[in-house]
């Protein structure tokens, strides 16, 4: 397959940046929500023509490359948001920040629109390019299944036990029909075949060494257990610890914890259970 086709993805992601300035001024000249609804539609006929023309000659076969194109389109929209946030510029999603889902306004959902502009945006486009030379990309789309989880946990989670549980609108709706695609594109995730079986033949056929002679292993060690005592006091401070050390670092380091949308919360409780899942199931991991 042509390269094309992964280059059409990343010039229609970069076409957000001109669409969400249009639809901003668009929408502020009309006033009214009818013209949100109407911008919204012209973005995806829009996003949909372009995608038609761009691809008309050689189409992929695989279905993750179409999802994997719109999330691209709308995690440069993310960072947009990320970057409007900040006053680093201004014009573009300001209407959408003042109707949007009360997540996007928080901390939480402040940095997750930096994560999903920068680190998602860049597995996408790995992955894109994996599928239009025929590589696989079970590795990184692994890597995005477990990020794409763990958001999509502390969403629903702590719009279920958070201050905006009761203001549940069309976007979290729509919110929930990414998720759902989502999940689909994980299911066919997993059910590529993994390339690392010749691997672990070659690792089990090696003889074995102690940990002293392997030292990237014993730097791993060293590593994960000061991160293990991290994130068991940070999942303490999120629990409400009344102790004076969990006191200090919430008002010095991250006071954000305290949040009552409960999205930080969440996120430190899923961790410190990810942790606990992990520890009894080292042995099967090595």
């Amino acid at each position: 397959m042509s390269a094309s086709a992964g280059t059409g993805v990343f010039v229609l992601s970069l076409s957000s940046i001109p669409s969400c300035y249009l639809f901003n001024s668009l929408i502020y000249s009309n006033n009214s929500s009818d013209a949100f609804v109407f911008a919204g539609c012209a973005a995806v006929l829009i996003l949909a023509i372009s995608a038609r023309f761009m691809f008309k000659k050689k189409a992929p076969a695989d279905p993750l490359f179409y999802v994997y194109a719109v999330y691209a389109f709308l995690s440069v929209v993310n960072l947009i948001i990320g970057l409007e946030q900040d006053n680093i510029i201004y014009g573009f999603v300001t209407f959408y920040l003042k109707e949007a889902d009360p997540h996007i306004n928080t901390a939480h959902g402040h940095m997750i629109s930096y994560w999903d502009g920068w680190v998602h945006y860049l597995m996408y486009l790995l992955m894109i390019a994996a599928i239009t030379w025929g590589d696989s990309y079970r590795t990184i789309g692994l890597y995005w299944v477990g990020s794409f989880l763990m958001r999509a946990i502390v969403y629903i989670l702590g719009n279920a036990v958070g201050k905006y549980g009761s203001q549940v609108g069309p976007l979290f709706l729509l919110h929930m029909l990414y998720i759902s695609v989502s999940v689909w594109a994980c299911f066919r995730i997993f059910s590529q075949p993994s390339t690392q079986d010749a691997q672990v033949t070659n690792i089990q056929e090696a003889p074995r060494r102690s940990l002293l002679r392997r030292p990237l292993d014993l730097l791993f060690i060293i590593y994960l257990i000061p991160a293990f005592g991290f994130c068991v006091l940070r999942g303490l401070v999120a629990l409400d610890c009344s102790s004076k050390c969990c006191q200090d670092y919430t008002q010095l380091y991250e006071p954000y914890l305290k949040d009552p949308s409960a999205y930080p919360k969440v996120q430190r409780r899923k961790g410190t259970d990810t942790w606990g899942g992990l520890m009894p199931g080292m042995s099967r991991m090595a």
